[in-house]
């Protein structure tokens, strides 16, 4: 992976990603949330790619892609006041068209498209969002900067991506592909193992943080809905299908906010690395879906509910037990 990462200079490209969103009003607490929420993504991919054994190049690479994978958030509030991407468009094809302008938006599915060489050969099919933390986090709040200077409207034939790294097509590349794919539900089955390496690093930082949401925020501000109809809310048949089958769950299936909390705690099962689910664990924050969702104490009001999330958080802990045997 040196070839593809010796050229990334760690203080340009956070230099350049302060200046890119300086002009989206970083007091806004949406876009506050957005820039921590990425600073954290990015640290926890150093670590996970260091503790995976992925040499310094990779590492520098892999906090790159952390500290990319979210930069359409930014345009997406602004031009449509949500982070839903059901309510606008997908965050992650922002992204891309943001850092490589309309030659990304030319290949969309493609990782490789318009930067000269392809990490894979891409599968527009496997590009669906799982929407991991992209609907639930539709908060209420003040706009962004509608004149941010910075908006893709400045950069889209070309893309900032060179504000990051000097020219690069297999940097570039896998750049890309971070990006494009950090929120579907499966990456696609024909991604090189250098490219795949790298989302799959991305991928687990992101659902880390995410998991963060239970303890740090509000029911209100994520999902919309009082404490009351959280707790009046039950698990759907699809949701409860898919933790026991371990597997994240799709955007489509989930109907109530109790799925919202079930989707959460089955990002665990899908944590591509082992040092990925040991720093889940050491934050504490994967059992709290089930037990103070939100910091909430009260309990559903549902007796057949109450019990299901019962069953499920003994589930989730007796499976982070065998897996750390």
């Amino acid at each position: 992976m040196a070839s593809a990462a010796s050229t990334i200079d760690r203080a340009r490209a956070r230099a350049a990603f302060d200046a890119y969103v300086a002009p989206y009003d970083t007091a806004n607490p949406r876009i506050a949330l957005k820039v921590e929420h990425t600073l954290r993504v990015a640290e926890l991919s150093e670590r996970i790619a260091r503790e995976a054994g992925f040499t310094p190049a990779g590492i520098d690479l892999a906090w790159l892609c952390g500290l990319l994978h979210d930069i359409g958030r930014f345009e997406q509030l602004r031009r449509w006041d949500t982070f839903s991407d059901a309510a606008s468009t997908s965050h992650a094809a922002l992204g891309v068209e943001v850092l490589f302008g309309t030659r990304g938006n030319a290949g969309a599915g493609d990782p490789g498209a318009g930067t000269g060489k392809r990490a894979g050969t891409g599968n527009a099919g496997a590009h669906t969002s799982d929407g991991a933390d992209a609907d639930a986090r539709d908060d209420a709040g003040t706009s962004a900067n509608d004149d941010a200077s910075t908006g893709i409207s400045d950069c889209s034939s070309a893309g900032i991506i060179h504000r990051f790294i000097d020219p690069n097509d297999e940097l570039e590349s896998i750049v890309y592909a971070a990006v494009a794919y950090h929120s579907d539900f499966r990456l696609p089955n024909n991604l090189d193992v250098r490219t795949r390496a790298i989302c799959d690093v991305v991928r687990d930082a992101d659902k880390i943080d995410i998991l963060r949401v239970t303890c740090c925020d509000s029911v209100e501000t994520i999902l919309g809905v009082s404490e009351d109809e959280l707790l009046a809310s039950t698990v759907s048949p699809a949701v409860e299908d898919a933790f026991f089958e371990h597997r994240t769950v799709r955007r489509d299936e989930r109907a109530t906010p109790a799925d919202f909390l079930v989707s959460l705690a089955c990002f665990s099962y899908e944590l591509v690395y082992p040092a990925s689910l040991e720093i889940a664990e050491e934050q504490g924050f994967m059992f709290l879906p089930f037990e103070r969702p939100f910091g909430i104490g009260s309990t559903f009001t549902d007796p057949a509910t109450r019990m299901l999330m019962s069953r499920m958080d003994g589930h989730l802990r007796a499976w982070v037990e065998e897996q750390d045997r």
